[in-house]
């Protein structure tokens, strides 16, 4: 799923400052140059003989890692069968450096004493931009030949997106692609929608109704979970059902395409009926009454158990599937199954999306001046992205769940084990998604999709079912709107970060309103509240940007 880390202070750039005359001479734990060939998948072309290429696996290579987020904590290295895998037949190790629960004071600290890891995992924008510009990072474009798997399977549009205002290449991301993808959407408790008769569930109204039966004879069930409320997840999902073609990044960066414009977020009459909807559904108990507050724990316990009727989430996928397998274990009639997207009565069904998707996927890795060798992390990471490192993270060494492969000499050949030993294989990619740092999406998704179609529907993984059937078909390319935040200790940036307070703190007085009438004059106070904070001058400033982004598209 989706995480966001904390802004850096405005005290960073004074930190940044300071450090910056250090950086150069930074201590790191690289591993060693090599010649020779390229092992197995490790690339797709060969480098010029006389030129020195280092080669994952001849020497052994060590590098610290630091997740900049409160939320991550890396699973020890080595502790699961693929990065053990990767640390006795690749002689790679990899060192965890933990945030603590508070990355932005880790981060500054970390700058502060000019002892920064060797590769940071972090969003792409600002603070990233933060680095470059105190020249703390290593660019990438003297690797990309030598390395081809990014370029290969990202592109040059799509590292073009990535470049830095001075041209280079600083970020290698997580989970890009040129094919939709995406989770997003309304996962249904399968046995209370059978014993309810198995009504229709396409429009807002038939949602709100049949959510009313769920709580009039199921009185321990919620029946809307809405994930975590907080961040979005359920309530950006039901934004979509209210428009046509409406896209809920809209919401994250705080701006609505009009035309050639983004306009405010707060008058959008698309946001503020699924608010007024959203709140009927809180104020009749139809909704989570703990929607803002609770943990990702507690939600997972209540779809592991059952206890939820409707589950929208950003990604509802991942915690139902392994509720899918621990009910129908006890109960085959149990389980869980996925719907087409809710819609407003009158709107097209066909252009209503639940979720988004872009090109340069979540986030990315950037490596620091602080690493000996820089070009070792890289090819690293580039065999990271590669089929045969993908095919290692996903599933594990072969010989288990794999063994072989297609005449592509890329796709794996699935043995029984995928689908006799479902749980096994979750739970190693439970441990897996949190060491996926440069998830290659086009090359997981064809390469399972393909295996998958070829199952009777009872052996099929029950998440990569309903991706095929309906996620990856209702999720809209969002490429466009990425990059518009402006630095946090510019002008724009200290107007963001009012907006993002006012946004916050209007989105959750909304959903507790008495009322219709109540919802729309708390949109309306914070809506006066933004102007008065700058926003409109903002709005332009992420205007100008998305115009770049089109043009880069487009190639020009």
């Amino acid at each position: 799923m989706r995480m966001r880390k904390k802004a850096l202070t405005s005290s960073m750039a004074a930190l940044l400052a300071g450090a910056l005359m250090l950086a150069g001479c930074a201590g790191g734990s690289g591993g060693k140059t090599a010649t020779g060939e390229t092992p197995k998948d490790a690339g797709k072309a060969e480098a010029p003989k006389t030129e020195s290429k280092y080669v994952v696996g001849q020497n052994p290579l060590d590098f610290t890692f630091y997740g900049h987020y409160d939320w991550y904590t890396m699973p020890p290295w080595g502790g699961d069968e693929a990065s053990k895998w990767i640390k006795e037949n690749m002689k790679v190790n990899v060192t965890p450096v933990h945030s603590g629960g508070n990355a932005a004071q880790k981060f500054n600290t970390m700058i502060a004493s000019n002892s920064l890891p060797d590769v940071i995992w972090m969003d792409r924008g600002p603070d990233v931009e933060k680095l470059r510009q105190a020249g703390m990072l290593v660019p990438f474009d003297d690797y990309l030949d030598k390395y081809p798997n990014l370029k290969e399977w990202l592109g040059e549009a799509g590292i073009n997106m990535l470049r830095s205002e001075d041209g280079k290449l600083y970020q290698f991301p997580n989970w890009y692609t040129n094919q939709p993808n995406g989770n997003a959407g309304y996962v249904v408790n399968k046995k209370i929608y059978k014993e309810l008769g198995s009504p229709k569930l396409e429009t807002t109204d038939d949602l709100y109704n049949y959510l009313v039966k769920v709580k009039e004879k199921y009185p321990n069930v919620v029946p809307f979970e809405p994930h975590l409320a907080k961040d979005g997840q359920g309530l950006d999902v039901l934004y979509s059902a209210f428009g046509e073609n409406a896209v809920n990044r809209w919401i994250s960066i705080r701006g609505v395409a009009n035309g050639d414009k983004l306009t405010s977020i707060f008058t959008d009459p698309i946001f503020r009926e699924s608010m007024q909807y959203s709140a009927k559904l809180f104020r009749e108990k139809l909704i989570s009454q703990d929607a803002m507050t609770q943990t990702a724990d507690q939600v997972k316990e209540k779809i592991n158990t059952g206890r939820a009727a409707v589950f929208a989430s950003s990604s509802p996928t991942e915690y139902a599937m392994n509720g899918h397998a621990l009910l129908t274990e006890k109960d085959p009639e149990a389980g869980y199954f996925m719907i087409w997207p809710i819609h407003k009565e009158g709107l097209d069904k066909n252009k209503i999306f639940p979720g988004t998707y872009t090109q340069l996927g979540w986030n990315v890795s950037v490596i620091t001046k602080a690493a000996k060798d820089p070009e070792a992390i890289f090819a690293f990471l580039d065999w990271y992205t590669s089929p045969e490192g993908q095919r290692i993270l996903m599933w594990g060494p072969e010989g288990g769940y794999w063994k072989g492969l297609e005449a592509d000499g890329k796709t794996p050949k699935f043995t029984e084990k995928y689908t006799s030993d479902a749980e096994g294989l979750g739970k190693l990619q439970a441990i897996t998604t949190n060491i996926h740092w440069n998830g290659n999406t086009v090359y997981i998704d064809q390469a399972k999709a393909k295996y998958e179609s070829t199952l009777p529907e009872e052996k099929r993984n029950w998440s990569t079912r309903w991706q095929s059937e309906i996620t990856w078909k209702t999720q809209a390319n969002a490429t466009e709107y990425i990059n518009l935040d402006p630095m946090p200790d510019s002008e724009e940036g200290i107007i963001r970060q009012r907006v993002e307070d006012i946004f916050l703190e209007a989105r959750a007085k909304a959903l507790y309103a008495k009322d219709d009438a109540e919802v729309i004059a708390i949109l309306d106070k914070a809506e006066a509240d933004a102007q008065a904070a700058g926003y409109s001058k903002l709005l332009e400033f992420k205007t100008k940007k998305w115009q770049e982004n089109l043009k880069k598209m487009q190639g020009k």
